[in-house]
This record gives structure tokens, C-alpha cells and sequence, in this order.
């Protein structure tokens, strides 16, 4: 391992997009080769560095609770049917993780003992520190709260050193550079800054933990391949918030 990818971090919170389990274009939620790429990055990271990876998903490439919700379902009832879609995702990337050579468990945060373990903080703590990778699933457990939310508080729990929050874009800009070409990317942000610009990286509950607890957040592109062992193992890609 190079000087450039000594690992800054020890203990890393990874916050997946549900999204970026879909091939673009595809009608398939889980694309099993996208996931497949995930897990040997992951597993590539943790067995280089001797990392302890906690891993929340997102649940939005199957369903998503507020969008349903406008369309007048109950939302606390929208919400859960998004925790059971993360699960389905959490459980894929498990499974890929494991194919890659590194012990994996699924917690929960909704009991579903027949598939995942239920989400106990000790336990899930002491797995990652005999080198096991822990994927949080069924976000908090509760309506009204995204998985942003969910990476935050577990990171806490945890006490991860960091939130790395793996998007489709390659860092924080002033502006959706998808839609503004003048858009101009940060290396470093402050929480502040991008509470008060109001910066769609992760929502204010989550930003509030976050800031809270000193926990800084790394948003960085996971579409380009090895970025996800590159930003484990510590290099300076994308946009540090804190």
C-alpha cells in the first residue's frame, strides 16, 4: 500500500444510494454485477487497510416513501415499505461482500430474524472490530426519517470516525451540476455553510448529527471504479464536510 493510501480513518461509516445499485437504464432494481464491483471495492479496502466498514443503503432504486406519500399513501406506511426495500438491498450487498472474501452481517433495524440480525449496538460494534463488515438496514426503524438520517445516527452509535456518503456526483458544488454548468465544486465545506446554502447533500437532521458529534462527511463519485477503496483508504477525492 502506497504513502498516498495509508488509512486516515479507522473506523468508517459508508452511506450507499439505493440508485446506485441500478444499471442505468435498466428495469432491474439490483443490478448483481453493480452490487458485485461494490463488495470487491469494500472487501479490496478492509483487507488493505484493516478497516472496520459499516455500510447503510438507501432503498430508493425499489421504492421511495416520501414520493408515494404525495401520491396519497399513508406516509408513515410509505415509509416502511422503504425500510423493507433497504433491507433487500442491504441483504444483496452482504451476500456480495461476502463472495469477496470478508464476513458480513446485516443488521436490522425491524425485526426480521429469518434474514438479518436485529440491530443491536454492541454486538454490531464488536463484529467490526474482529474485522467483519456490518450493513445497517430498515434505516432507523422509524417514518419520517431518511437514510441520510439513519448513517448519521449509526455512525454515532458506532462511534465511526467518519460519514462517506458515495453519490453520483464527485464532491459538494454550489449548485446540481447536472443542471448548472457554472456550478463550481468544493474541496472542504463547513456543516454551516452548507446548512445555510441549503445544499442538497444530506438532509438538516442528518447535518445537525453529524455536526453535532464532530463527525465529518466525505461525499465523493462511486461511479468511477476504485473510488470506493480510494475514499476508504483515505485519499482526498471529492468534498470533506466539517
Amino acid at each position: 500500500m502506497s504513502e498516498q493510501t495509508q488509512p486516515v480513518y479507522k473506523r468508517i461509516l459508508l452511506k450507499l444510494s439505493g440508485e446506485a445499485l441500478r444499471a442505468p437504464g435498466s428495469k432491474d432494481n439490483i443490478s448483481p454485477e453493480i452490487v458485485a464491483r461494490i463488495a470487491r471495492e469494500i472487501a479490496a479496502a478492509q483487507q488493505a487497510g484493516d478497516l472496520q466498514i459499516a455500510i447503510v443503503v438507501g432503498g430508493g432504486n425499489i421504492w421511495r416513501g416520501a414520493k408515494a406519500s404525495v401520491r396519497g399513501m399513508d406516509r408513515p406506511t410509505a415509509d416502511y415499505v422503504g425500510m423493507l426495500a433497504t433491507v433487500m438491498n442491504a441483504l444483496s450487498i452482504c451476500s456480495a461482500v461476502q463472495e469477496a472474501g470478508v464476513r458480513c452481517h446485516v443488521h436490522s433495524a425491524i425485526e426480521m430474524k429469518n434474514v438479518a440480525e436485529p440491530y443491536v449496538r454492541n454486538i454490531a460494534r464488536e463484529q467490526l472490530r474482529n474485522g467483519e463488515v456490518v450493513v445497517f438496514a430498515a434505516g432507523t426503524g422509524n417514518p419520517f426519517f431518511s437514510t441520510d438520517t439513519a448513517a448519521a445516527l449509526r455512525a454515532c452509535e458506532i462511534n465511526a470516525e467518519v460519514v462517506m456518503k458515495a453519490t453520483s456526483v464527485d464532491g459538494v458544488y454550489t449548485a446540481d451540476p447536472k443542471t448548472d454548468p457554472t456550478a463550481t465544486r468544493f474541496d472542504a465545506i463547513s456543516y454551516e455553510e452548507c446548512i445555510s446554502r441549503n445544499l442538497k447533500v444530506m438532509d438538516q437532521t442528518a447535518f445537525t448529527l453529524c455536526k453535532d458529534n464532530s463527525k465529518p462527511i466525505m461525499v465523493f463519485d462511486m461511479h468511477q471504479p476504485g473510488n470506493i477503496t480510494r475514499a476508504l483508504l483515505g485519499e482526498k477525492i471529492g468534498t470533506v464536510i466539517g
